[in-house]
């Protein structure tokens, strides 16, 4: 049963911070929310996702910043206003952060979606 609230614990977590893309929230917040106390979230989010809650958040939001990167461009979006719009405001630790995790860097990512919309 324990392992069960859990798992729903984080399948609530992930569709708030999903539904709200581009709030920040904190592991406390999201622990009341759910009716679990913050280091039973954390243990929940390592049981599921084998990292923290905090950790899988900033996955999540990178991931929904590639992807934007990666759409074809419109009205010439630049990696700073998708990054601080998903609340990368250290904009240094964000590029390394994504080169880590995609092996390439934002500007790359958009720069390779601008090339294959102009061919």
């Amino acid at each position: 049963m324990q392992m069960r609230r859990g798992w729903d614990a984080v399948q609530l977590v992930e569709a708030y911070v999903r539904a709200n893309p581009d709030r920040e929230m904190a592991v406390s917040t999201l622990s009341r929310r759910v009716g679990l106390s913050e280091r039973g979230l954390r243990k929940a989010f390592y049981g599921v996702h084998g990292m923290s809650p905090k950790r899988w958040m900033t996955a999540a939001r990178l991931d929904r910043v590639r992807r934007i990167l990666s759409l074809p461009p419109t009205n010439g979006l630049t990696v700073t206003e998708v990054a601080t719009r998903h609340g990368f405001f250290e904009l240094g630790r964000f590029a390394f952060t994504y080169r880590q995790r995609y092996g390439e860097s934002p500007s790359a990512t958009l720069r390779e979606s601008r090339q294959r919309s102009a061919a």
